[in-house]
């Protein structure tokens, strides 16, 4: 048999992943509006018309890619903070080198949830959106635990902790996107960075010591 017979035995599952991998290529290197379902094919080394039967248009398959990058980042977060016998701030450095040695390790994929996704309006802004807020929910579930530890963190509120926690998720993104665009920069230097200025902060938070405008 031919190599075009045993392409049309790969299981529905490994092809439709070919596909999706050629399709986080091709909308990283040229945005949602100007990605060709011709080049998502030919990366995947499929067939136009396979495409469209595997995902149905355009839309769905870039649907479908900001979920599966989503849950594949989400994982990677999730399982480095999943021990709980930690210290908060471990869990902290943990969480964030497993976010920026994610962003590093797949440009492609942290293009199309960070810059893509989120510029294209609905339904993709709000698939990207639900990813965030899995995330921030982390983060505030570790602020908060860190507050009540804390000698003096009884007066940090949940509306605080919600507060920190979007503004560092924010701190994050933005940080994760100039560490893929800066050369030389690592991962662990740009997780460093942020836990530097981000844990410090905390820390004086932690115990009252609160900045306030003159």
């Amino acid at each position: 048999m031919g190599d075009g017979a045993k392409a049309r035995r790969l299981p529905r599952a490994v092809r439709e992943r070919q596909m999706l991998d050629a399709a986080v290529r091709c909308f990283a290197r040229h945005g949602y509006q100007a990605a060709s379902m011709d080049e998502i094919a030919e990366l995947a080394g499929v067939s136009k018309p396979l495409v469209y039967l595997y995902l149905n248009s355009k839309e769905e398959l870039f649907t479908a890619v900001i979920r599966r990058e989503a849950q594949a980042l989400l994982g990677v977060v999730a399982e480095a903070v999943v021990d709980r016998s930690a210290p908060p701030d471990e869990r902290l450095w943990a969480g964030l080198m497993a976010f920026f040695a994610y962003a590093a390790g797949h440009p492609d994929s942290w293009a199309v949830l960070s810059r893509q996704a989120r510029t294209q309006g609905e339904p993709f802004a709000g698939e990207a959106a639900r990813m965030r807020d899995e995330i921030t929910a982390f983060v505030a579930d570790l602020i908060g635990e860190a507050a009540r530890e804390a000698r003096g963190g009884a007066d940090i509120t949940e509306r605080d902790v919600a507060a920190l926690a979007q503004a560092l998720v924010g701190s994050a993104e933005s940080l994760a996107s100039w560490a893929n665009e800066t050369p030389g920069v690592t991962a662990k230097e740009a997780a460093a960075t942020l836990m530097n200025f981000a844990w410090s902060g905390l820390g004086n938070l932690m115990k009252s010591e609160r900045w306030s405008p003159r």
